[in-house]
């Protein structure tokens, strides 16, 4: 048995719903139930009574919720204890995060964490996309904000915001083609799109252009690798009248008088941003972490 089927178990019990306990453990249900399905195959007893209205133990998992308890107690103190030897008296809990983020994602989840786990200490990184996988991979990082959701068994993944792009042009521009529910995506034909290279997120990076070419958008030539798209790359070539970026609502940074942001007709292109971990983690301040940010609706 192990320490993840515990803590899956222990959290059924304690929710008394497969489907709540799939939303706190961030899994499908079918997945759960199939979880729970093998556990009680494993012992070759039922842990479960399973009825209309949820579930409940059965005395065999009376048993085994006192002694996974117990288990994982164990274990958190002895993670805790051996953090403690660290250089500062605390674990550092490594977050990587794109260049792009609404500017209170973070607020409250890293608030809460400081208050749930004192001793952490976060070290934040810039990191693109296809970076922060490889960094989780390598074990450099904790847990990442990405655009894309990762592929593969060896990496767990949550979506925690979605946004819906809005277009920034020189405001002369903007003020010509725009109507009264914002600007059409073909009405931006002719102009050049200030973009990000495809190495740094290859699937939103496909999904983004295949809208764009669908509203007749000619995207010119490719974004030089390694490049960043920085706040003032996307200003500096917008306000000249010859290009438009993409941005979302609420764009942290100050616009000037030269340049607009405006909304998409009919919001076709939606940003998504998962935090992504490795499946083997069990750290406790990690699932503080992940558990705050809870998926938003689109902005």
């Amino acid at each position: 048995m192990e320490l993840r089927e515990m803590r899956a178990f222990v959290m059924v019990v304690e929710e008394g719903s497969l489907s709540a306990a799939a939303r706190r453990l961030h899994l499908s249900q079918p997945a759960l139930t199939q979880t729970m399905n093998g556990l009680e195959r494993q012992l070759g007893v039922p842990l479960l009574v399973r009825g209309s209205t949820g579930v409940r133990a059965t005395e065999a998992g009376m048993t085994l919720l006192t002694e996974a308890r117990a288990v994982l107690a164990r274990y958190d103190q002895a993670v805790a204890a051996v953090n403690r030897h660290g250089a500062t008296g605390g674990g550092a809990l490594r977050l990587g995060i794109p260049l792009e983020l609404p500017a209170d994602l973070l607020t409250r989840p890293l608030a809460e964490l400081a208050v749930a786990c004192p001793d952490t200490r976060v070290q934040v990184r810039h990191l693109s996309t296809a970076a922060q996988f490889a960094a989780l991979r390598a074990g450099e990082l904790d847990v990442g904000l990405v655009r894309e959701h990762p592929i593969g068994p060896d990496l767990d993944a949550v979506p925690v915001v979605e946004e819906r792009l809005g277009v920034l042009l020189a405001t002369a521009q903007a003020a010509a083609i725009a109507g009264p529910d914002g600007i059409r995506l073909d009405a931006l034909a002719g102009l050049d799109w200030i973009g990000f290279p495809r190495s740094g997120s290859p699937a939103w990076y496909d999904e983004l252009t295949a809208i764009l070419r669908s509203h007749g958008l000619d995207l010119g030539p490719a974004a030089p690798e390694g490049q960043e798209l920085i706040a003032e790359v996307k200003l500096a070539a917008v306000a000249a009248g010859t290009a438009f970026a993409l941005a979302p609502p609420r764009w942290p940074q100050p616009l000037p008088d030269s340049v607009t942001w405006a909304p998409l007709v009919g919001h076709p292109l939606v940003r998504r941003t998962w935090a992504v971990w490795p499946a083997s983690s069990h750290r406790r301040d990690l699932g503080q972490l992940v558990a705050a940010l809870e998926l938003r609706g689109p902005e």
